[in-house]
């Protein structure tokens, strides 16, 4: 997997943790230091964690993997792809109801968020270890990305609100979507 594929990946992923900390940056009447840095490296540890998490297990099944690989990856990155677009025409037909929690950036708040935005980078993983990709190198650019663009969501949340995170996750989808595609067409060819 070459550097760009790599980086593309991190935007990716990254958009779902983007998309809450938008939504954290709204729903919070104060915005300190602290909580920028909490909320990205929360984030940005899960998903660089998750991908060799799942890597390590995709390994475990190498040799069913590896003679499927360039289906594995087109249907794992094309589900989490159209997961992501679904979440986000869900999350824009309901956003009365994003706002909930009183301490948003609580450490126990923040570990959920960070959970359920990094599941796909999980899946992302067994993807990863499909292709035989370097998961050193793809998972620390998948973590400074999702740090860097999380920092920036906490910020800009309090400007931009639940409307550029939804477009965010959504143009994330569909980057996934063809990412798998790019993998599929060039394992054919």
């Amino acid at each position: 997997m070459d550097l760009l594929t790599q980086i593309l990946l991190g935007f990716c992923l990254a958009t779902d943790a983007f998309a809450v900390s938008i939504t954290n940056g709204m729903c919070s009447k104060k915005i300190t230091a602290k909580n920028v840095y909490t909320t990205a490296l929360t984030f940005g540890g899960f998903q660089g964690i998750m991908p060799v998490i799942g890597y390590v297990l995709g390994n475990t099944f190498t040799d069913v993997i590896t003679r499927y690989q360039h289906y594995v990856a087109l249907f794992l990155l094309g589900i989490i792809g159209i997961n992501m677009i679904v979440e986000a025409i869900k999350e824009h037909r309901d956003t009365e109801n994003v706002c909930g929690t009183k301490n948003i950036f609580s450490a126990k708040n923040l570990t959920l968020q960070g959970i359920a935005t990094s599941i796909d980078a999980l899946a992302v993983g067994v993807s990863l270890a499909a292709i035989n990709a370097n998961i050193a190198t793809t998972s620390i650019i998948i973590a400074i990305i999702t740090f860097l663009c999380c920092a920036f969501g906490v910020y800009i949340g309090r400007k931009f609100g639940v409307l550029l995170g939804i477009r965010a996750k959504l143009g994330g989808g569909i980057l996934l979507i063809l990412i798998g595609v790019k993998i599929f067409v060039e394992s054919c060819i």
